[in-house]
């Protein structure tokens, strides 16, 4: 059983000056254990595609399934609860609290999940080690690097032990070095069993894939080889 399908999905904005289709009859399959990458210009519908699948928005039509059970229509309460147990989420700007500690970050989705201290603290160990970040656990944001800060923001993603990790433009404020070490933790991830989705405009993310997209006007174009470059093969 995959854990993504997507079937016909879109996404319509009713705007003063007329609907905006961000989402065109979008289909897409991911199975459990795959990397996938997802490009094309500002405004193609990439965040939108993301935030459908991370459940921060609902589709104006179409169906989406995880792990086999449709999640399209399902009420704020209940689409809270499978994000915070099913899904990480990643952004382009860290969206760290900035009065708490790199530790105190991670914990908070175990915080919400009501998790108890000890499984607390064992969990947030796991993550920041994974990351490469345990020297750093009781340093605020603001003392960090920008790849520290985004590193951070990848712990507290994994901390859920999320069944899909999603991360939209994880390495737009970054430079390049801190990028590569960004990529770097991704791939790791992924080898541990995790699947990853990632939104980029970056050609070199996207080559860390296995799969990559590329989105259009709202639509998704036919999966290809990441390392062999974008090209259309019609929408699925």
């Amino acid at each position: 059983m995959s854990l993504v399908k997507l079937d016909a999905v879109s996404r319509i904005y009713t705007r003063d000056d007329g609907d905006v289709r961000a989402l065109d009859g979008v289909a897409l399959t991911i199975e459990r254990g795959e990397f996938v990458a997802v490009t094309g210009p500002s405004g193609s519908g990439k965040s939108t595609l993301l935030h459908v699948l991370g459940l921060l928005d609902r589709p104006t039509a179409g169906r989406y399934e995880l792990d086999g059970a449709d999640v399209s229509a399902l009420g704020d309460r209940e689409r809270a609860h499978v994000r915070n147990r099913r899904i990480g989420l990643v952004f382009q700007a860290f969206q760290l609290v900035p009065h708490l500690t790199v530790a105190e970050n991670v914990e908070l989705p175990l915080v919400y999940r009501r998790s108890a201290r000890p499984e607390r603290v064992r969990t947030v160990g796991w993550a920041l080690e994974r990351v490469g970040l345990t020297r750093r656990s009781s340093h605020l944001p603001d003392e960090l690097s920008g790849g520290e800060q985004q590193r951070t923001a990848i712990a507290r993603a994994l901390a859920a032990e999320p069944d899909l990790l999603l991360a939209d433009e994880p390495t737009g404020n970054l430079d390049e070095a801190a990028t590569d070490g960004v990529l770097g933790v991704f791939r790791e991830i992924h080898r541990a069993g995790t699947t990853v989705m990632v939104v980029t405009h970056n050609a070199r993310v996207a080559a860390s894939a296995a799969r990559s997209y590329e989105m259009s006007g709202g639509r998704l174009y036919g999966a290809v080889p990441a390392e062999t470059g974008s090209q259309r093969e019609g929408v699925p």
